[in-house]
This record gives C-alpha cells, structure tokens and sequence, in this order.
C-alpha cells in the first residue's frame, strides 16, 4: 500500500469515528419504555475496532514519514511540520495585511482617522512568498507521498 492511501483511509476512519460518536450520542438515552434505534454497545464495538484499526494505521504513517525523505536531508516528517509552520505564518500575514488596510473613509474633521502602522505591501509580499512555499512543499509532499510504500 503507498502511503498516499494509507493517509486516505486514515481519514476515512476518522470521519466514520466521528459518525460513530454522533450515532452514539443520538442513541444515549431514549423515553422510558422506548428502545434506542441502533444498539449503543453495537456501535461502542465497531467504535473500539475502528480505532485500534486507526491507531496501527497512524502508527505505520508516522513510522513511514520519518523514515522517508523528501530530498537527500529532509524527512517526510520534517517537511510536514515545515509546512504547517508555513500555513500558520502565511494565515498571520494575510490576517495582518487584512487588519491594517484602511477601508474606512472620513466624512467629518472629527471622526477618528486610522493609519498603518505596518507596510502593508511589504506584509502582503510575504504572505504571497509563504503561500507559494507551502503549494510547493505540498505538492513534493504529495508526489512523495503516491511513489512511498507504506512501512509496516
């Protein structure tokens, strides 16, 4: 199995957790003398599989990720955790440049005027280069991820 598969089932198993949860909690408790829909320990069962079968799944990606290289120094892991910085950093810029345009307009001497306190060209400059950094470590994170098979 390539890892790229490995992570979409990963998914998948978290999404059908999280039905699970959802159809637990819908069948919690039901009128006196009423029988809930699906059986609660049914579900906690299939539950309790699914997340061992989750738990190995991640296990085996994880192990793949650090033991895999993206180039001839960086490790899949290392390139993930560069590439969530990256997608922090560029929402900080973006969300900065945002907050210190100026949309306001004045229509009397006494309304308060605000100003910049930061470039906003310059800030939006680098959110644009931290953008186009994280689609490229993703996309080499992504070919990396349908040519590795996945490490048991």
């Amino acid at each position: 199995m390539k890892l790229a598969e490995a992570l979409i089932l990963r998914a998948d198993a978290q999404k059908r957790i999280e039905q699970l949860k959802q159809r637990l909690l819908d069948n919690a408790k039901v009128q006196q003398g009423d029988k809930p829909g699906e059986s609660p320990a049914e579900l906690i069962d299939e539950l309790e599989e699914l997340a061992a079968t989750l738990s190995s799944l991640i296990q085996k990606i994880n192990r793949t990720n650090v033991n895999t290289y993206l180039d001839n120094e960086t490790t899949v892991a290392d390139a993930l955790a560069l590439r969530d910085i990256l997608k922090l950093k560029h929402g900080v810029y973006r969300d900065l440049a945002k907050a210190a345009t100026i949309t306001q307009g004045r229509f009397t001497r006494s309304e308060i005027k605000f100003v910049s306190t930061v470039n906003i060209s310059e800030i939006q400059q680098t959110a644009d280069s931290l953008a186009r950094e994280h689609r490229e470590l993703d996309a080499a994170i992504q070919a990396v991820n349908w040519t590795t098979d996945l490490i048991d």
